[in-house]
């Protein structure tokens, strides 16, 4: 489909959709834990010994839930300025979605698991492929004037604060993989996103 050739579809359905699915994802990263609450109450252990026990379980679901929401946000912020859905535009929102529901794979290896370097690229890499999706997400709609809100047109901020985020996932990815020991601690890059980003595109 050229740029300008779009079929005015309305993105309100779509929209609804990814919220649902965005919905189900995050519901699902509980389920592990559910399950391990079965265990120990058959083991007969107490609640302390579940939380210590399950530590990492916990950890990786208070971090997998706190990124899904991160992701959710900023799709949400983009759809604000879509009255319109091309075929391209649908495509890569369908593989924003892949990854979204895919991450509650790796969030599960990660607090069951121990931890090692097939298992941090998967996770962090998950991001990294949710974040690239969402450049183009904001590529393609930024390229076809069609697609927008008539009063609210999409600005540059938001492609650049990702553009950001990704190059910061990339920088944790190789960390983590590079630097022995480090492990998950190699996100804690991503609190630089917001100053790098007024820093750098903000002025």
């Amino acid at each position: 489909m050229a740029v300008d050739e779009v079929e005015h579809r309305s993105a309100e359905r779509l929209t609804f959709f990814t919220d649902a699915v965005v919905a189900i994802a995050m519901t699902l990263l509980i389920l592990p834990l559910m399950e391990a609450v079965s265990e120990t109450a058959s083991e007969g252990l107490s609640t302390a010994e579940y939380l210590e026990e399950h530590s990492d379980q916990l950890f990786a679901f208070v971090l997998s839930f706190a990124i899904i929401a991160t992701f959710w946000r900023a799709h949400h912020r983009l759809f604000e300025h879509v009255a319109a859905y091309s075929e391209p535009l649908m495509l890569l929102n369908i593989l924003w979605m892949f990854t979204i529901v895919w991450l509650p794979v790796p969030t599960a290896l990660a607090g069951s698991l121990e931890t090692d370097r097939p298992q941090l690229a998967l996770y962090i890499g998950s991001m990294l492929a949710n974040a690239l999706v969402s450049v183009a997400l904001h590529v393609v709609l930024r390229r076809n004037p069609a697609l927008w809100v008539a009063d609210n047109p999409p600005d540059s901020s938001g492609t650049y604060g990702l553009l950001t985020f990704a190059a910061l996932l990339t920088i944790a990815l190789v960390i983590a993989l590079v630097v022995p020991g480090i492990g998950y601690l190699a996100l804690l890059v991503l609190v630089l996103s917001g100053p790098i980003e007024r820093l750098l595109f903000r002025g």
